[in-house]
Formats: C-alpha cells, sequence, structure tokens
C-alpha cells in the first residue's frame, strides 16, 4: 500500500486495484505541491464538511468520476451538485467497496460547508478506518483526543494519520496520548503548519513519540511511503 500526502490533512491511499483519496485540500492551501487537477482516484474520502477537507471534492470527484463516500449530508450536497456516485454513511457504520472496506468513526469536531451568512450544516464530523490488503488505516479527521479510540484501536491499527495543530484539532500532547490509545505500527503527523495558528514542530512531536515507543513518520506535502 503506498501512502502520499497531499498537504495539510490529504492523503492518497493507493492499493492494488484503487488509489483513495481522503480529504483532499490543494487550491487554497499554501503548502501544496500538486493541484486538484493532477489528483487521480477511484474513491475520494471526507471526514467532514469544512473547506479545508471538502473544497476541492467536487473538481475531483467529477475529474475523476470517482465514488464519493463521506457522511449523509455531505454525499447527499455533492450528489446533489451534479457529482454521479456517491456513497453515504455515519459513524458506527461500514461498508464492503471493491478495494475493501470503509468504517466512519466517531470524531469530536464541527461539520460545515461555506463560512458566513451561507453556512450549511453538514452532520456530524468523522474519522474513517480503511480496511484493504490486510492492511488497517485510520484517518482521525479533525478531533479532539477521546479516549474510546481504544476502541477503534481493537484489531489493530498499521497506520495512522493524526492531526498535531493544536487550536481546532488535538495539539501535540494530546496526540501522544491517543498513540498509547491507538498504538498504531506508523503514525503520519497531519493538519499542522498550514496556518500560523497551527504551527506545531512535527519534528519534536516524532521525537518525543518515539520516547514512548512509537514510531512517527513525517511526511511533506507530496512525499509518499509504502506501508507493508
Amino acid at each position: 500500500m503506498k501512502i502520499t500526502h497531499l498537504g495539510h490533512s490529504g492523503f492518497i491511499v493507493e492499493t492494488a486495484s484503487a488509489r483513495i483519496a481522503i480529504d483532499p485540500f490543494l487550491t487554497d492551501n499554501p503548502l501544496a505541491t500538486m493541484k486538484a487537477a493532477d489528483v487521480k482516484c477511484d474513491f475520494l474520502i471526507l471526514t467532514h464538511g469544512h473547506e479545508d477537507h471538502s473544497s476541492d471534492a467536487e473538481e475531483i470527484a467529477k475529474a475523476n468520476d470517482a465514488t464519493l463516500i463521506a457522511n449523509h449530508e455531505i454525499a447527499a450536497y455533492f450528489a446533489a451538485r451534479g457529482v454521479a456516485k456517491t456513497h453515504g454513511m455515519n459513524p458506527g457504520g461500514g461498508f464492503e467497496f471493491p478495494f475493501g472496506r470503509v468504517k466512519m468513526t466517531v470524531a469530536h469536531h464541527s461539520s460545515s460547508i461555506n463560512a458566513g451568512p451561507d453556512m450549511l450544516y453538514m452532520g456530524v464530523a468523522c474519522g474513517v478506518v480503511v480496511e484493504a490488503e490486510g492492511l488497517r488505516v485510520y484517518h482521525a479527521g479533525d478531533t479532539a483526543l477521546f479516549s474510546d479510540m481504544k476502541l477503534i484501536a481493537r484489531g489493530g491499527i498499521d497506520l495512522a494519520l493524526l492531526p498535531i495543530g493544536d487550536n481546532f484539532t488535538m495539539g501535540p500532547d494530546d496526540a501522544l496520548d491517543a498513540l498509547e490509545f491507538l498504538k498504531p505500527r506508523v503514525t503520519v503527523p497531519a493538519h499542522y503548519n498550514t496556518w500560523p495558528p497551527i504551527a506545531q514542530d512535527a519534528e519534536k512531536f516524532a521525537g518525543d513519540a518515539a520516547a514512548s515507543g512509537h514510531e512517527v513518520k513525517i511526511l511533506a506535502p507530496g512525499e509518499s511511503f509504502e506501508l507493508v
């Protein structure tokens, strides 16, 4: 399985049978190294509605004829905007797709689309567990620390994609506690350094995690690694 960091909280998970984009945010991302038009995927997963996770979703889904997977409200929103293939879910639910299983998990965060007077409520924020090729990848979405991460860890987590930016999500200290709950084989930090309010020292986080026996792999935007 190949994992590529798109920047911010965006990733491509590439299996033998599918390319799955999770929360791609490129057009207004000051750290992005590629454009939305460059993203190639078969499936697109959104953890919640905020623009730094969903603003490129319509373009990417339509350009790739990709199936957009999200909570019910977000899936219905994009279906109404002409995305041909959508699949709505909600926390606790899972579904078998051609590449493997996707399960929505709880996340403690808000979810909306559009700022200002036209803001639309977009259901609850979620995390997601992707199971494919015998591997389990947990993308926490934007979330606070919560003890039920111990339940998400049942069955093992091979890769955790965790926010560390603080202010809007967990900060580094809470993310270290999350590692104790999740016990993933590898963790990639996300949702940091895109803007000043979420500036963090990822190297320090990785060092602190290593001191507790956890492996953290820092990926710059555009970088990839093989998960085996």
